[in-house]
């Protein structure tokens, strides 16, 4: 992957200087080269940080240029079909000088216009200046793996892969978006378009953005969308070893294009059924297929070594198992920074010491990120399945006092209190927060010093809350949309990209997808009793009958109990509790201390709060 940088506005840019400080601000994102390209009249600056994957060749350089001079991109991500949309460009004339995915944008823009964001099959965030056409484009994948930030100001438009590359510019102004925050506090990420920032926004999945050059004016659309699974179609019915055989090729199809590259490619093999798939395709593809599995000597909870040693032994593949280094509080502050926006997702941590180890391996490894949203792997999933089928039977006008019991006498972190609070949900029409962090009360106290704080999430949630009468099509749809791309797909981004490794999806190939949710029926998916059954189904028939199917390892570290006593104990109290942090009050935040050795399931809430204060120090934020 890479770093893209970029300004465009109607009249001449007179500042320059921010725009190389901007691109070297993620030099991480692009070790190989670097580059800085200005329109004729000096309106549009694009500049690039390239990771070279395809077309290791000056030829692949960016900013890039058709051959007419009249078209210029930066890109960053790559596009797995772009041997097939060269061979259908050069038969209709087009001329190519490299063999980069890159000008295979280029001359698809030229061809087709914006439509041609349907025929492109990839994770990518680009930028495209049209010089006739007299605007810039921006447009992002639709599942969201790449990033892409930007700003409205003074008439102009400015954009980059990674948040800090615009605040290169000391100019900016970075104060926080108080609904950014209680979304934060509320669901552990910023949702949509939304920044934690005021003034800057995010160009969502699946979007597009111009901008008018003669007038400044901007539109934004979005250019494609998940489709409904219709119970009363033809396909609805499908039999099921259909479906497998549907899934299976269309897995091995995007394995194949994903293990395109000019260096190093691996998988990385945890040994769950996601990653095992991937491998079982990846070894269909190539001769021989890398398999790296990382494990946390003193942490036997968290190690699967033994699970993807049966996969790799299985499928004849070159692997390795690499030991993590130990945890330190001291990384904390570099992922702040790195995050650009905080998460409340303490697993960036082993993400990002995987990343730094695949790295001295490989450049590109691929991964099973995807699998969980489109086809019902979460435990919660059945949780909720199991939960909605109890609270359907008993009235709900009965089972609102239990969950206003819970939150107003069980502590924060008390377990089994968010399932309690679950309980007034009209689960016909909408769906709990089950893995939220601070519910509106706590939230109300913890910014008690800020007065009549915004508490906006819970009505924003509505807002974005699936129409579909099927709760867990609801349920999985909402993660793919919200979830995915600001959590789970934000971590692997800025983790790998800190250590210049791509990671790549193939089951958010845009296909799977759509047959994910518009072909596959939510009783092959999870049930109360049984979670992501389709892909068991295949894995039964291609892994060895030792594997273990119903085994569901999450990628985390023991955060509580390193939060019992400690450095991280200690780190977490100077940061939270020394008298410069103004925002949370103390109180609520000793509370969730204490109730750590209690029992108490605090850890992710703490270090939530934590890397939103160290982020606002790293990038001295106000309130």
């Amino acid at each position: 992957m890479c770093g893209i940088v970029g300004v465009a506005s109607g009249l001449p840019v007179s500042d320059r200087a921010w725009l190389p400080k901007g691109r070297d601000a993620m030099a991480h994102r692009g070790p190989d080269d670097v580059g800085e390209w200005w329109s004729p009249d000096g309106c549009v600056g694009l500049a690039h940080r390239r990771l070279a994957i395809v077309d290791l060749s000056a030829a692949g350089h960016q900013p890039m240029q058709d051959l007419s001079g009249s078209v210029t991109i930066t890109f960053n991500g790559e596009i797995y079909n772009f041997q097939d949309l060269r061979d259908e460009l050069a038969a209709r004339g087009h001329r190519f000088r490299s063999t980069s995915d890159t000008e295979v944008i280029l001359a698809a823009y030229r061809e087709w216009g914006t439509d041609c964001l349907a025929r492109l099959n990839g994770a990518f965030a680009f930028a495209i200046h049209d010089a006739p056409g007299r605007r810039v484009l921006l447009a992002r994948d639709r599942a969201g793996e790449k990033p892409l930030f930007y700003t409205l100001a003074g008439g102009a438009l400015r954009f980059a892969s990674e948040l800090k590359a615009l605040l290169a510019d000391p100019a900016l102004p970075r104060r926080i978006d108080p609904t950014g925050l209680d979304c934060y506090l509320a669901v552990g990420y910023v949702p949509g378009a939304r920044c934690m920032l005021e003034g800057f926004r995010k160009l969502p999945p699946a979007h597009a953005l111009s901008y008018d050059l003669s007038d400044g004016s901007v539109r934004i659309w979005r250019y494609w969308d998940i489709p409904s699974l219709d119970p009363d179609a033809p396909e609805a019915a499908e039999p099921e070893p259909a479906l497998v055989d549907r899934f299976e090729s269309l897995l091995a199809d995007a394995v194949r294009r994903q293990m395109v590259a000019d260096v190093p490619v691996g998988v990385l093999l945890s040994g769950g059924v996601d990653s095992s798939l991937v491998t079982a395709m990846a070894v269909r593809t190539a001769s021989t297929v890398r398999t790296f599995t990382v494990r946390f000597p003193g942490h036997r909870l968290y190690d699967e070594t033994e699970h993807a040693r049966l996969i790799a032994r299985h499928f004849g593949t070159e692997h390795l198992e690499l030991d993590a280094a130990e945890a330190s509080v001291d990384i904390l502050p570099r992922l702040a920074r790195q995050f650009d926006e905080p998460m409340v997702d303490s697993s960036m941590i082993p993400t990002y010491l995987v990343s730094r180890l695949i790295r001295e391996h490989c450049t590109v490894a691929l991964g099973g990120d995807g699998g969980d949203e489109l086809f019902g792997g979460y435990p919660l999933y059945s949780r909720l399945l199991w939960t909605a089928r109890l609270a359907n039977r008993i009235p709900r006008v009965l089972r609102r006092p239990v969950a206003r019991s819970a939150t107003a006498f069980l502590p924060v972190g008390f377990k089994g209190r968010v399932w309690l609070q679950v309980f007034a949900t009209d689960f016909r029409r909408s769906i709990p927060v089950v893995a939220g962090h601070f519910d509106r009360p706590t939230r109300r106290r913890l910014l008690a010093a800020r007065g009549l704080w915004p508490l906006r999430s819970e009505g924003i949630r509505a807002e974005t809350m699936p129409r579909v009468p099927d709760l867990l099509q609801r349920a999985t749809r909402m993660d793919f949309e919200t979830y995915l791309p600001e959590d789970i797909l934000v971590k692997v981004d800025r983790a790998s990209m800190l250590n210049s490794l791509e990671v790549r999806a193939p089951l958010l190939d845009h296909r799977i997808v759509e047959f994910a949710f518009g072909r596959v029926p939510s009783r092959l998916k999870t049930t109360p009793d049984a979670r992501k059954i389709l892909l068991r189904r295949l894995a039964a028939r291609l892994f060895p009958p030792t594997f273990d199917q119903r085994r569901k390892q999450g990628f985390s570290i023991p955060l509580s109990s390193w939060l019992r006593n400690g450095p991280w104990r200690e780190m977490f109290g100077d940061v939270l509790l020394s008298s410069s942090n103004g925002l949370f009050d103390r109180e609520v935040v000793q509370g969730l201390i204490e109730g750590i050795s209690r029992g108490h399931a605090n850890g992710e809430r703490l270090f939530g709060l934590v890397m939103f204060d160290l982020w606002r120090r790293e990038y001295g934020v106000s309130i």
